[in-house]
């Protein structure tokens, strides 16, 4: 598909599961036309194919040689017609299939990348993994079976004029049989969606749980916790597993439907054509057309019988997707943006702490939440009255405000794929790659990678150590070069004599910027132009390092770590890692 990904999702209907389907089949009715097109040539096709050969039949019945050989080609000709429609049916269904998988992946990802950090707060990662893995499948699959049941439609009504012309009985029989057939399927679609909802909720909390557990499994094997949450996945897994069973009976009775019913109803035909045939009412081509037409009939029936399993499953998947991005952000766009101030102090109004432009600040607190919430609040990311140069940052578009100001966390996520690629982000074009990687201090990383930069990380740089990681990430805020940048605490696993490089080479590249550290590091702080210390969310005390570690006794206990209350807020190296 050369127009994937799509340049504009659009703006989806969320009134309902059935509004958001409709709505992504009126984005893409050109393609779903031609689908529907190529649908109904490629089924006439093969419905016309046993009145040919009841012709042909016929032909040779009443020794007519020519009217043989004329209904042979046209034979012929509808085999290759029915061959070239079912390949520009079956491209035209895999690219319906793929638009709308393709559209609503790109507006669960589009939506989430706009959360941001309010999208795991509001919703489950486990819930995520589902919307994103499961519902767009199941969706696609919708729209790829619509050009089979619009054909099958067509082809069934042709069929029942042919029929109804030939023998209005038999013509009877299976213009009202059919629809009858359909009424047995019908009252299986309400609980097959209803067993397919709730084994899907259950999917998604124990992928949620799954998650939550392999997480946490350094820790949980710390604490000897491991069987407890694995009795846990078990029950949960078990859960799935008896919704999973009580969902495939319906479906096993649907699919089981699908070919009985129309068995049956091929049988009961033939065997009335035959009657009739025997009676003299029938000739014998007129016969041979009857029982291909059943035997086709069976095609039309089992695809209206997929199309409302699958529909019911697309139902179901549209329901949750409505849910996830019906989610609002906690500080939603302002309607009026404000104009980007450009640089100026960045105050956080709350706690009172102020990052002047052009300096090194860093900041010391005594419960280590505080900092990251100073962290979070700072970048826009929790609430909290924070302004730039003196515009608040509520008032600022997200751009605004993500151009402006950079956090990174004290745990940075290093995304799947080459290490090169992780420094393939927006820039200032000031800091190269290499000076970045050098002033973080992670020359030594690359140059022990196999393939240097091209070296694939797995997930979430796993191969990497703590302190690795940290370097890492360092190194692509530093290429990004905001003009201000938040670290909270972004040498909680390095060593000390590569936290004291660090400390020295970070003022040298942030020269002219302003930085933010959130640490309790003495080699960073000695590096601070200026040292902020908060409690209770609260700047108590400023000035320099060396300055507050012969004049504050809290700011010397916690960074110090040699009062015992200070000590114990504190986090040890391994579990801010």
């Amino acid at each position: 598909m050369k127009h994937l990904p799509l340049a504009d999702p659009g703006t989806p209907d969320l009134g309902g599961a059935g509004r958001f389907l409709r709505w992504l089949g009126r984005r893409q009715w050109r393609l779903l036309g031609v689908g529907i097109a190529w649908g109904i040539l490629w089924m006439l096709a093969q419905a016309a194919v046993p009145a040919a050969l009841g012709a042909g039949i016929q032909a040779v019945s009443d020794k007519d040689r020519t009217g043989f050989v004329t209904w042979a080609v046209v034979v012929l000709g509808l085999g290759v017609v029915q061959a070239a429609a079912g390949v520009f049916r079956h491209r035209a269904a895999v690219a319906n299939w793929l638009t709308a998988a393709s559209r609503v992946q790109q507006l669960v990802v589009v939506h989430a990348a706009r959360l941001g950090t309010d999208l795991p707060r509001q919703v489950a990662t486990g819930e995520v993994v589902a919307v994103t893995g499961n519902d767009v499948e199941r969706i696609g699959n919708a729209f790829d079976v619509i050009a089979r049941f619009v054909g099958a439609i067509v082809a069934f009504f042709a069929i029942s004029v042919v029929l109804l012309n030939t023998s209005l009985f038999l013509g009877l029989v299976v213009l009202v049989g059919v629809p009858l057939l359909m009424l047995v399927v019908a009252p299986l679609v309400r609980p097959l969606e209803r067993r397919e909802r709730e084994q899907r909720a259950m999917f998604g909390a124990t992928t949620e749980l799954a998650a939550d557990t392999v997480a946490g499994l350094r820790v949980l094997r710390g604490i000897g916790g491991e069987e407890l949450f694995l009795d846990r996945f078990r029950t949960a897994s078990d859960a799935v597993r008896t919704a999973g069973i009580r969902t495939s009976q319906v479906r096993a009775l649907l699919d089981a439907l699908q070919v009985a019913l129309p068995g049956v109803f091929v049988v009961l035909v033939t065997w009335l054509g035959a009657r009739s045939a025997l009676a003299g009412n029938l000739q014998v081509g007129q016969l041979v057309a009857f029982y291909g037409y059943t035997a086709f009939l069976v095609m039309p029936l089992r695809t209206v019988t997929e199309t409302a399993h699958k529909w019911t499953a697309a139902r179901v998947a549209a329901t949750r997707v409505v849910s996830l991005l019906a989610l609002e952000r906690q500080q939603p766009e302002p309607t009026r943006p404000a104009d980007d101030p450009g640089h100026g102090p960045l105050v956080d109004h709350a706690s009172g702490f102020v990052a002047e432009p052009g300096r090194l600040t860093a900041v010391v607190a005594v419960d280590p939440g505080s900092g990251s919430r100073l962290a979070d609040r700072l970048g826009g990311y929790a609430e909290g009255l924070v302004s730039l140069a003196g515009v608040p940052l509520v008032e600022l578009t997200t751009e605004v405000v993500r151009t402006r100001v950079l956090v990174q966390d004290t745990d940075p996520v290093l995304l799947t794929g080459p290490v090169a690629d992780l420094f393939d982000v927006p820039r200032s074009g000031r800091v190269s790659v290499e000076e970045a990687i050098s002033w973080s201090a992670a020359q030594d990383i690359v140059e022990g990678l196999p393939d240097g930069l091209a070296t694939d990380l797995p997930e979430r740089g796993r191969s990497l150590s703590g302190g690795q990681r940290q370097r890492i990430a360092l190194a692509r805020s530093l290429v990004v070069d905001p003009g201000v940048l938040v670290l909270d605490e972004p040498t909680s696993a390095v060593d000390a004599h590569t936290e004291a490089r660090i400390g020295r080479l970070l003022k040298q590249a942030r020269a002219g910027r302003t930085t933010v550290v959130v640490t309790s590091s003495p080699l960073l702080l000695d590096q601070a132009d200026l040292v902020v210390l908060i409690e209770d969310d609260q700047v108590v005390a400023t000035g320099t390092h060396a300055e507050l570690m012969h004049t504050h006794a809290l700011y010397r206990a916690v960074v110090v770590r040699e009062d015992a209350e200070p000590a114990a807020t504190a986090p040890s190296t391994e579990a801010r890692r």
